[in-house]
Protein backbone atom coordinates (compact mmCIF):
# COMPACT_ATOMS: atom_id res chain seq x y z
CA UNK A 1 0.00 0.00 0.00
CA UNK A 2 0.99 3.48 -0.85
CA UNK A 3 0.85 6.29 2.12
CA UNK A 4 0.20 9.91 0.87
CA UNK A 5 0.99 12.21 3.78
CA UNK A 6 -0.65 15.25 2.77
CA UNK A 7 -0.71 19.04 4.82
CA UNK A 8 -0.42 22.38 4.39
CA UNK A 9 -1.06 25.69 6.15
CA UNK A 10 -5.17 26.72 7.28
CA UNK A 11 -6.91 27.92 4.06
CA UNK A 12 -4.62 26.69 1.60
CA UNK A 13 -6.88 23.77 0.41
CA UNK A 14 -5.92 20.60 1.99
CA UNK A 15 -9.59 19.26 2.28
CA UNK A 16 -10.38 19.76 -1.55
CA UNK A 17 -6.89 17.99 -2.24
CA UNK A 18 -8.43 15.25 -0.11
CA UNK A 19 -11.22 15.14 -1.93
CA UNK A 20 -9.40 15.02 -4.85
CA UNK A 21 -7.59 11.83 -4.16
CA UNK A 22 -10.39 9.86 -2.31
CA UNK A 23 -12.32 10.63 -5.57
CA UNK A 24 -9.42 9.07 -7.65
CA UNK A 25 -9.29 5.84 -5.46
CA UNK A 26 -7.49 6.52 -2.35
CA UNK A 27 -8.76 6.22 1.48
CA UNK A 28 -8.17 9.04 3.35
CA UNK A 29 -7.52 9.28 7.49
CA UNK A 30 -8.02 12.69 8.44
CA UNK A 31 -5.76 13.33 11.80
CA UNK A 32 -8.13 15.49 13.10
CA UNK A 33 -11.21 13.32 12.93
CA UNK A 34 -8.96 10.66 14.89
CA UNK A 35 -7.47 12.69 17.23
CA UNK A 36 -11.25 13.43 18.33
CA UNK A 37 -11.52 10.03 19.22
CA UNK A 38 -8.83 9.95 21.37
CA UNK A 39 -10.22 12.52 23.73
CA UNK A 40 -13.24 11.13 24.16
CA UNK A 41 -14.29 9.88 28.16
CA UNK A 42 -12.24 7.33 29.07
CA UNK A 43 -9.96 6.43 26.34
CA UNK A 44 -6.24 6.04 26.99
CA UNK A 45 -5.43 9.66 26.00
CA UNK A 46 -8.49 11.35 27.96
CA UNK A 47 -6.98 9.64 31.39
CA UNK A 48 -3.49 11.45 30.26
CA UNK A 49 -4.84 14.38 29.77
CA UNK A 50 -6.96 15.06 32.67
CA UNK A 51 -4.32 13.45 34.69
CA UNK A 52 -1.78 16.12 33.46
CA UNK A 53 -4.54 19.59 33.36
CA UNK A 54 -6.90 17.86 36.22
CA UNK A 55 -10.64 17.66 36.24
CA UNK A 56 -11.75 20.78 35.52
CA UNK A 57 -11.04 20.88 32.07
CA UNK A 58 -14.19 18.58 31.89
CA UNK A 59 -18.01 19.58 31.03
CA UNK A 60 -20.69 17.80 32.71
CA UNK A 61 -20.49 14.98 30.58
CA UNK A 62 -17.02 14.27 31.15
CA UNK A 63 -15.97 15.24 28.02
CA UNK A 64 -12.36 17.48 28.01
CA UNK A 65 -14.20 20.84 26.88
CA UNK A 66 -11.44 22.45 24.30
CA UNK A 67 -11.75 26.13 25.01
CA UNK A 68 -10.86 25.29 28.85
CA UNK A 69 -8.01 23.01 27.80
CA UNK A 70 -7.29 25.78 25.24
CA UNK A 71 -7.01 29.03 27.26
CA UNK A 72 -4.55 26.63 29.74
CA UNK A 73 -2.16 25.52 26.57
CA UNK A 74 -2.54 28.23 24.46
CA UNK A 75 -1.38 30.66 26.77
CA UNK A 76 2.01 28.84 27.82
CA UNK A 77 4.20 27.40 25.40
CA UNK A 78 5.38 25.21 28.07
CA UNK A 79 2.04 23.91 28.69
CA UNK A 80 1.37 23.40 24.99
CA UNK A 81 4.27 21.25 24.95
CA UNK A 82 3.32 19.38 27.54
CA UNK A 83 -0.21 18.44 25.84
CA UNK A 84 1.73 17.70 22.62
CA UNK A 85 3.95 15.51 23.75
CA UNK A 86 1.01 13.52 25.54
CA UNK A 87 -1.72 13.33 22.37
CA UNK A 88 1.03 13.48 19.24
CA UNK A 89 2.11 10.00 20.08
CA UNK A 90 -0.75 8.59 20.76
CA UNK A 91 -2.57 10.02 17.68
CA UNK A 92 0.33 8.61 15.77
CA UNK A 93 -0.51 4.81 17.23
CA UNK A 94 -3.60 5.50 15.86
CA UNK A 95 -3.29 6.41 12.67
CA UNK A 96 -0.31 3.61 12.30
CA UNK A 97 -3.10 0.79 13.42
CA UNK A 98 -5.50 2.31 10.67
CA UNK A 99 -3.10 2.18 7.50
CA UNK A 100 -1.86 -1.27 8.79
CA UNK A 101 -5.78 -1.87 8.69
CA UNK A 102 -6.39 -0.69 5.40
CA UNK A 103 -3.26 -2.66 4.05
CA UNK A 104 -4.67 -6.02 5.68
CA UNK A 105 -8.22 -4.85 3.45
CA UNK A 106 -6.62 -4.35 0.28
CA UNK A 107 -6.49 -0.68 -0.02
CA UNK A 108 -4.25 0.05 -2.69
CA UNK A 109 -3.42 4.30 -1.52
CA UNK A 110 -3.96 6.18 2.11
CA UNK A 111 -4.23 9.28 2.61
CA UNK A 112 -2.91 11.22 6.13
CA UNK A 113 -4.28 14.41 5.83
CA UNK A 114 -3.12 16.66 8.97
CA UNK A 115 -2.08 20.02 9.62
CA UNK A 116 0.93 18.82 11.95
CA UNK A 117 2.05 15.97 9.90
CA UNK A 118 5.50 17.91 10.13
CA UNK A 119 5.36 19.59 13.64
CA UNK A 120 3.87 16.64 15.48
CA UNK A 121 7.03 14.32 13.61
CA UNK A 122 4.04 12.34 11.35
CA UNK A 123 5.93 11.96 8.66
CA UNK A 124 7.28 8.24 8.91
CA UNK A 125 3.69 6.96 8.63
CA UNK A 126 4.10 8.02 4.74
CA UNK A 127 5.65 7.26 1.58
CA UNK A 128 5.50 10.54 0.47
CA UNK A 129 4.55 13.78 2.00
CA UNK A 130 2.51 16.30 -0.29
CA UNK A 131 2.42 19.81 0.69
CA UNK A 132 -0.65 22.17 -0.39
CA UNK A 133 0.13 26.11 -0.49
CA UNK A 134 -1.59 29.37 -1.60
CA UNK A 135 -0.64 32.94 -1.66
CA UNK A 136 -0.69 34.72 1.48
CA UNK A 137 -3.64 37.36 0.33
CA UNK A 138 -5.36 34.39 -0.51
CA UNK A 139 -5.14 32.40 2.34
CA UNK A 140 -5.86 35.70 4.23
CA UNK A 141 -9.34 36.24 1.86
CA UNK A 142 -10.76 32.55 2.28
CA UNK A 143 -10.47 32.76 6.37
CA UNK A 144 -12.49 36.03 6.33
CA UNK A 145 -14.94 34.18 3.66
CA UNK A 146 -15.67 32.41 6.38
CA UNK A 147 -16.62 34.63 9.00
CA UNK A 148 -12.73 34.91 10.53
CA UNK A 149 -11.75 38.42 11.68
CA UNK A 150 -8.96 39.16 9.95
CA UNK A 151 -6.36 40.02 12.71
CA UNK A 152 -7.63 36.40 14.10
CA UNK A 153 -6.91 35.08 10.69
CA UNK A 154 -3.34 36.38 9.87
CA UNK A 155 -2.76 35.34 13.74
CA UNK A 156 -3.60 32.28 12.98
CA UNK A 157 -1.22 32.06 9.79
CA UNK A 158 1.71 33.60 12.02
CA UNK A 159 1.38 31.03 14.25
CA UNK A 160 1.90 28.33 11.95
CA UNK A 161 5.75 26.53 10.19
CA UNK A 162 6.27 29.09 7.37
CA UNK A 163 4.89 27.90 4.10
CA UNK A 164 8.02 28.09 2.40
CA UNK A 165 9.67 25.82 4.64
CA UNK A 166 6.56 23.00 4.70
CA UNK A 167 7.60 22.83 0.85
CA UNK A 168 11.68 22.88 1.03
CA UNK A 169 10.73 19.52 2.95
CA UNK A 170 7.87 17.81 0.36
CA UNK A 171 8.32 15.34 -2.35
CA UNK A 172 5.20 16.94 -3.88
CA UNK A 173 4.07 20.99 -3.84
CA UNK A 174 0.37 21.21 -4.95
CA UNK A 175 0.04 25.12 -5.73
CA UNK A 176 -3.38 26.18 -4.86
CA UNK A 177 -3.35 29.73 -6.83
CA UNK A 178 -5.44 29.37 -9.63
CA UNK A 179 -9.67 27.94 -9.30
CA UNK A 180 -10.41 24.65 -8.05
CA UNK A 181 -11.04 23.25 -11.28
CA UNK A 182 -6.93 24.02 -11.79
CA UNK A 183 -6.58 22.39 -8.29
CA UNK A 184 -7.93 19.75 -9.57
CA UNK A 185 -6.81 19.33 -12.63
CA UNK A 186 -3.22 19.37 -10.50
CA UNK A 187 -3.44 16.76 -8.15
CA UNK A 188 -4.66 14.19 -11.05
CA UNK A 189 -1.69 15.16 -13.02
CA UNK A 190 0.59 14.14 -9.51
CA UNK A 191 -1.38 11.23 -9.30
CA UNK A 192 -1.40 9.84 -12.22
CA UNK A 193 2.75 10.41 -13.12
CA UNK A 194 3.56 9.61 -9.11
CA UNK A 195 0.67 6.87 -7.72
CA UNK A 196 -0.39 5.19 -10.61
CA UNK A 197 3.40 4.82 -11.57
CA UNK A 198 4.32 3.43 -8.09
CA UNK A 199 1.39 1.14 -8.06
CA UNK A 200 1.86 -0.50 -11.40
CA UNK A 201 5.72 -0.85 -10.33
CA UNK A 202 4.85 -2.49 -7.42
CA UNK A 203 2.56 -4.61 -9.30
CA UNK A 204 5.64 -5.51 -11.96
CA UNK A 205 7.81 -6.55 -9.00
CA UNK A 206 5.62 -9.42 -7.63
Amino acid sequence: MFVIGLTGGIGAGKTQVSNTLEALGATVINADLVGHEAYLPQTETWRAVVDAFGSDILDDGDHIDRRKLGAIVFSDPSMLARLDSIVHPRIYAMISQRIDALAGEGVSVAVVEAALLFEAGWTPLADEIWVVTAPPEQVLSRLTARGMPPEQAQARIDSQMPQDERASRADVVIANDLGISELEASVKSKWQSRISAALQGDQEGR
